[in-house]
């Protein structure tokens, strides 16, 4: 009997320590800001005249000078939290940062009621599965030439030996990506490499000036194509691609007649003028005299394919701040078509 009472004594005594709160030292800290900004920190300290603080959402140490810190409001957001009193000042503060976050979301392009492009930079397929429409990123597949001696390099523009013809292949006779529909548009924005942005600016200052022009997004209409890719021996044939000996380069390519145009963001919209059968296509990138990047982003055209992996989905929350806002309109109306 004794045993038993004893082990009901401890057990009560468990409950009674899980059910005491955790210390307000163990809950993440505020750095408020002169800004009317904050830091969620799980333990801060100063060095002199700066603060170093363990980021409670990087969880990582990080540092910045104390007279960023408004330490008042700080101190006594600290002490109305310890003493359990509601903080209106947190309060107006994470009522503020939601409206920006709120506002940053409605100037992301709108592709479809309730759909945005991702704040990140790629290739996005616009799809509807069952109805819904949908937005399908398209990796990069790495092509190769017919001899198998592809770059190593992410922008690897072939190199052909004097005239000779080379046939650009991509592994597989299937894309990841299916789209469902006959007229996709492909959402382009990607981040330029240094190379790339020197090679602009020297085409800008060796051709005409045009300094009235407003300013827009440096990339040429015609360097993204669609082209239908060819199945055969297990592999995708992309094109064919020559390069003369004085540096001429021509390419054979099945190309799909599109209109281009500029959307907000540095966004570029490829969007085919006619239906697409069912089959294989790739978009590809022309790089000038250096011929066509090997690496290009596949995609295919199939009405009955299964869904795609991990699509971004329209935002079906009613009181969504952003859905009462209008679609952010395109900076530029102007469209071209790309050669076949």
């Amino acid at each position: 009997m004794f045993r038993r009472a004893q082990l009901l004594v401890n057990i009560l005594i468990a409950i009674l320590v899980l059910a005491v709160p955790l210390p307000a030292q163990d809950l993440a800290h505020r750095l408020i800001l002169k800004d009317g900004s904050y830091q969620l920190v799980t333990k801060y300290e100063i060095k002199g005249d700066r603060v170093r603080y363990l980021s409670a959402e990087r969880d990582e140490w990080e540092e910045m000078p104390t007279s960023l810190v408004d330490w008042p409001a700080t101190d006594k957001f600290e002490k109305d939290r310890a003493s359990g009193a509601s903080v209106p000042e947190a309060a107006q503060l994470d009522k503020d940062l939601e409206q920006e976050r709120a506002e940053e979301e409605a100037q992301r392009p709108q592709v479809a009621p309730g759909l945005r492009l991702p704040e990140a930079s790629g290739v996005f397929l616009l799809d509807s599965f069952q109805g819904v429409p949908q937005l399908d990123e398209v990796q990069q597949t790495a092509g190769d030439v017919n001899r198998n001696t592809k770059g190593n390099i992410f922008r690897g523009a072939i190199n052909p030996v004097a005239s000779n013809k080379q046939i650009i292949e991509i592994e597989g006779t299937h894309a990841l990506v299916q789209a469902h529909v006959d007229v996709p548009s492909l959402y382009i924005n990607m981040e330029e490499s240094p190379a790339q942005q020197e090679a602009e600016k020297d085409s800008a200052r060796s051709g005409p000036q045009q300094p009235q022009q407003p300013q827009q997004a440096t990339v040429p209409f015609d360097r993204y194509r669609i082209v239908r890719t060819e199945v055969k021996g297990g592999k995708r044939i992309v094109g064919d691609v020559k390069r003369a000996v004085t540096g001429k380069v021509s390419q054979e390519q099945h190309s799909i007649k599109t209109t281009v145009s500029r959307v907000t963001g540095g966004w570029l919209k490829v969007t085919p003028t006619e239906s697409l059968a069912p089959g294989e296509y790739a978009l590809v990138e022309m790089m000038g005299k250096e011929g066509m990047n090997l690496y290009v982003w596949d995609f295919g055209i199939n009405p009955k394919a299964p869904a795609n992996a991990n699509p971004w989905k329209p935002d079906t929350k009613p009181d969504t701040k952003t859905e009462a806002k209008p679609a952010s309109k395109p900076a530029a109306t102007n469209t071209e078509e790309t050669p076949k």
